[in-house]
């Protein structure tokens, strides 16, 4: 992708995380116009070649303040702020559609979640019927029940393919690795509430401190739920908790594909993770006909199910009452609301303050009925006009991406057959799916907001569970069309652009052409460029995990990644913690191949000197719109913690990716001495 979240697989399976960064006025707030001057945002007393990014964005840095409900800024959130404000309006006038239309379903989510006097009023009643079941296990049999029964689709395993959180396991159901004519029910590493098994084993003080704070938190959430023994109760659940981060896989070996395609018949489960009653888990869960899956953490999920049947039946109680309150907190009374943003909000990103409610019921309605809501987006705010200009610029970059193929010196012509081969069954699709999710099996309720999300969530775990069994849809969506980013699916071979990120500054027809290729057309090469990232390629044009690569291919790759991994382990956003550029490299790789595509295709599409605008050339034009593509601040809090948990570097790096492009030495005049300069010999030439 291009921004900054809670990822890890996501640079393997998929690539894009809510942008949260690119160009944004001097003076930005929520409201402020999408573009307006170059200059406005610059700090020219910045020599381009000594940091790129305070060049473009110095300007904008020192005169911008994070919004107090955010942990970030930059212009990909403000286009996303623009963005929650128009599917609001779409929202409240669904209110008033036909009783019964699906648009007056997605009304009614709305207004059930905005109801804050009706939530407070119901109180915990509409959990007691949970709580009751889990106070009732008395053996392990009904343990591992109740562990199946809560099990859910895992919606978000592209983002966040190293664990599932809200459950002891997650599932995924996803084009097999061996096979992609065929779906597979992945099994995820699950069970912590915390970012990443990190949080719980790191011995820094930092992570020490958060520790304190999660265990208080814990105690908290039981005592607002009246439930005794709060203080102990949460020094036990933690202490699980702890045990499973333990058995975790580190996210370098989650990252790994090919330690992943784990294929385990039914049977083995039985015999190879033993103290999990899985037949019980499995009939709970509704996979007691699935005679096969793959285990994307083998060794951890045999920790976890050690761990179900050696712990205390009662410590596994507590945790499952603390992890059913938790889980559906943002739709209880306020005080458990309030309480879980100091912890995730405050305590873990530095997030002064808790988002309005009308945000939260916009994302939470989007997040069920995520493809109605972008139909009526698509229909209000995503001209044909504009669909069809952007999928002209992605015809034009992979065009530009297979002639830079067809120029690459280090490649054989054998590989250089099957890359292309690659490219050419890549499905790109813009702006929304071919056809629209069905929503007529989901039942809203005016009024239970609780009850809507469970029912949601349930909804999506069987139309999941459906596709197992059917043959592969290459079509199917995995964002929504009003979600601010763009995603990569090596194993579809398949890249969502939904409609939303297709708007200034991205995506402007009011401004001179290069600039949109420098930030869309980035953007788009970023994604086309995923296919071919070092996870990506290790897929081929069916999407089966497959080498299609010479030995001498694959090691002038590697080197060439090996150099990209030094280069970012060298920035250091904090003196005591550097970049992981082994961990952020497939984003990082699609960064700059992504960048060098976009330059080619505007070439392409413009090879005729274009005017200066503002006393910038075309080429400068090109890189300051890549470059402030970037713009972003961000709480220390936040940044630390992505440092742990994702698959990106920070914004402000991502901006100095030009370092590697011989054009942009020629652009700004770049000399020897200054520090962003590489010897050509060193800059970083992949695709």
């Amino acid at each position: 992708m291009i921004n900054v979240s809670n990822s890890t697989l996501l640079h393997t399976l998929c690539c894009l995380p809510l942008m949260a960064s690119l160009a944004a006025p001097a003076t930005a707030t929520p409201s402020s116009p999408a573009h307006e001057s170059l200059l406005g945002g610059m700090d020219p007393t910045v020599l381009p070649g000594n940091d790129f990014n305070a060049y473009a964005n110095g300007g904008w840095l020192k005169a911008t303040e994070i919004p107090p409900d955010r942990a970030y800024w930059g212009t990909g959130s403000i286009v996303a702020e623009r963005t929650l404000q128009r599917t609001q309006s779409l929202l409240q006038a669904a209110g008033d559609a036909p009783a019964g239309s699906e648009a007056r379903k997605i009304g009614d989510y709305y207004s059930s979640f905005m109801d804050e006097a009706a939530i407070e009023k119901r109180g915990l009643q509409p959990l007691q019927r949970r709580l009751a079941r889990i106070a009732a296990i008395r053996d392990r049999h009904a343990l591992a029940r109740e562990l199946g029964g809560t099990l859910r689709a895992d919606v978000d395993a592209l983002n966040n393919t190293q664990f599932h959180t809200d459950n002891l396991l997650g599932l995924w159901v996803a084009q097999d690795l061996d096979d992609p004519s065929r779906y597979a029910a992945f099994l995820l590493q699950g069970g912590l509430s915390m970012p990443d098994r990190d949080f719980y084993v790191d011995p820094s003080a930092h992570m020490q401190a958060i520790r304190e704070k999660f265990r208080a938190h814990i105690a908290t959430v039981l005592r607002l739920a009246k439930i005794p023994d709060a203080d102990v109760k949460a020094a036990r659940i933690f202490e699980l908790e702890h045990r499973i981060a333990q058995v975790h896989w580190k996210r370098e070996d989650s990252e790994q594909v090919r330690k992943a395609d784990n294929h385990w018949p039914r049977a083995d489960l039985d015999e190879r993770a033993p103290g999990l009653d899985w037949a019980s888990f499995l009939s709970a869960a509704d996979l007691q006909k699935q005679t096969e899956f793959v285990l994307w953490q083998p060794s951890a999920i045999t920790g976890i199910a050690a761990l179900v049947g050696s712990e205390p039946l009662q410590t596994w109680k507590d945790y499952l009452t603390f992890h059913a309150i938790e889980h559906v907190a943002t739709y209880l009374p306020k005080a458990f609301v309030d309480e879980q943003f100091a912890f995730y909000g405050a305590a873990l990103s530095g997030t002064p303050e808790l988002r309005p409610r009308w945000k939260r019921a916009v994302d939470s309605t989007s997040e069920a009925l995520g493809e109605a809501v972008g139909k009526l987006y698509v229909q209000r705010y995503f001209p044909p006009s504009e669909k069809l200009r952007a999928e002209a610029m992605v015809r034009n970059l992979l065009a530009a991406f297979s002639a830079r193929i067809d120029h690459l010196g280090w490649m054989s012509p054998e590989t250089k057959v099957k890359a292309k081969a690659k490219l050419a069954t890549l499905k790109v699709s813009v702006g929304y799916p071919d056809r629209w999710r069905d929503y007529s099996g989901l039942q809203v309720v005016k009024g239970d907001a609780l009850g809507n999300a469970e029912r949601a969530e349930l909804f999506e775990y069987h139309r999941n569970l459906a596709k197992l069994g059917q043959p592969v849809d290459r079509g199917e969506w995995v964002m929504t069309p009003e979600t601010v980013n763009a995603v990569n699916l090596p194993v579809m071979n398949a890249i969502n652009f939904p409609a939303a990120i297709l708007q200034p500054p991205f995506f402007d027809p009011n401004r001179p052409l290069v600039m949109d290729y420098g930030a869309i057309g980035s953007t788009i090469g970023h994604e086309i460029s995923h296919s071919f990232d070092d996870q990506g390629a290790q897929f081929d044009a069916s999407g089966k995990l497959q080498n299609w690569w010479t030995p001498s291919d694959l090691a002038h790759f590697e080197a060439s990644a090996a150099q990209l991994v030094a280069q970012f382990d060298a920035y250091r956003p904090f003196p005591d913690v550097h970049v992981n550029g082994k961990q952020t490299l497939s984003e990082n790789v699609a960064d700059v191949a992504g960048l060098a595509v976009a330059y080619d295709a505007y070439h392409r599409a413009q090879p005729a000197k274009a005017a200066a605008v503002e006393g910038f050339s075309a080429d400068q034009l090109f890189f300051l719109s890549f470059g402030q593509s970037w713009r972003q601040k961000i709480r220390e809090a936040s940044l630390r913690q992505r440092l742990v948990t994702d698959g990106h570097a920070p914004a402000r790096y991502r901006a100095d990716t030009v370092r590697n492009l011989d054009s942009w030495y020629f652009a700004f005049a770049v000399k020897s001495g200054e520090t962003l300069y590489l010897s050509a010999e060193n800059r970083v030439r992949m695709w």
